[in-house]
Parts: structure tokens; C-alpha cells; sequence
């Protein structure tokens, strides 16, 4: 009776204990040179689009606008790789599945917030101040 009482203490569990020092969920876990790296980069990606503006750089704003745009795009995988340690393999692609679909809803929410700022800015019709002095 007791090896039977064994068995179903030990079911399931293949005689492991409880702990979780063997378990991997295949998120890596960040050393100190990582961190540092991390932050050095983050540090440069912040300083270079600050030295742009104050510095006035490129001539035209839009220029500007871009490179900046391009500098927090690679900031947010920085910030991704050394500090979330997020890759395709951390568990099992959920990690990543996530973030893609976030991604997806707030490039849907923005692109649709400047279509329709600009459409609402292009199509109002304008009104003179007389116009507005009837106006209830």
C-alpha cells in the first residue's frame, strides 16, 4: 500500500522536488555587462536626436522628424533585447506573438488618429468672424 501511496505522490511530478532551480522558460536572464550595454545605448540613442534638435542639424524639420522617428524605433528594440530580454524563443514565441500585436494596434490607432486629423482639418469649411458672430 505504501509504494501506491508513493506512486501517487510522485505522479506527475517525475520525481522531481518542487523547486524551481531546473526550470527554463527560455527568457534569458540579463548579466551586468548586458544592463550596462543596455544603458550606454539608450543613453547614445537619447543624446544623438537631442544634439539634432538643439543643434539644428538638418535644415528641414521633416528630415529632422524622421531620423528621430528611426532613432526610437531602434531605442524600442534596446530596450526590448537588453532590458525585457525578449527574443523569438522567450516562452515559446508568446512574448514576441504579444508584442506583434500590439504593435499592429498602435499603428491601426495611430495611422487612423492622423487620417482623421488631417481629413477633419482638410474638409472643415472655413467661417469669417462674421460668421461666427451669428452663431448661437
Amino acid at each position: 500500500m505504501s509504494s501506491h501511496m508513493d506512486n501517487l505522490a510522485d505522479h506527475g511530478h517525475g520525481g522531481h522536488g518542487h523547486g524551481h532551480d531546473d526550470h527554463d522558460d527560455g527568457a534569458g536572464h540579463g548579466t551586468l555587462k548586458s544592463y550596462i550595454t543596455g544603458f550606454v545605448l539608450a543613453a547614445i540613442l537619447t543624446a544623438i536626436p537631442f544634439w539634432l534638435v538643439m543643434d539644428r542639424v538638418f535644415a528641414n524639420s521633416r528630415t529632422t522628424a524622421l531620423v528621430i522617428l528611426a532613432f526610437a524605433v531602434v531605442q524600442i528594440v534596446v530596450h526590448i533585447v537588453y532590458f525585457l530580454h525578449m527574443d523569438a524563443k522567450s516562452e515559446s514565441g508568446w512574448n514576441m506573438l504579444a508584442l506583434i500585436f500590439t504593435l499592429v494596434l498602435v499603428v491601426i490607432t495611430l495611422s487612423g488618429s492622423i487620417w482623421i486629423m488631417y481629413h477633419l482639418n482638410s474638409n472643415m469649411m472655413p467661417m469669417s468672424t462674421h460668421d461666427m458672430r451669428k452663431m448661437p
